[in-house]
């Protein structure tokens, strides 16, 4: 005999959190979260400290701390790229056609 238990009421999410809290600019806030993400698992792999990333990266260490805690504000989507470099990332867009027509298109960061 199967117990399953009930769920509560809930809405399954988009996939961004930033546009489910219906906040302005969600896909640049999703698209900074995973590469911050990123430049978080770098430092990681390195087992480097803050201090010596921010050196990496040309930032100042509480801004780089703020940064990781997700103060977005601090850095522009540009910068975020030129800092994954510092840690010999490459970077690579693709532009292409979004799958259904009349839609907007959407931004996605795919790791490697």
């Amino acid at each position: 005999m199967s117990t399953k238990k009930k769920l509560p009421a809930h809405t399954k999410g988009s996939g961004n959190i930033f546009a489910d809290l219906g906040l302005p600019n969600a896909e640049e806030h999703h698209l900074k979260a995973a590469l911050v993400l990123q430049l978080k698992r770098l430092m990681a792999e390195r087992e480097i400290t803050q201090t010596e990333a921010a050196k990496l990266v040309d930032m100042k260490q509480p801004d780089l701390s703020k940064l990781l805690r997700g103060h977005f504000k601090l850095v522009s989507v540009e910068k975020l790229l030129r800092m994954l470099t510092a840690f010999d990332q490459d970077v690579e867009i693709t532009v292409k056609p979004h799958r259904k027509r009349g839609e907007a298109g959407r931004i996605t960061l795919i790791p490697a």
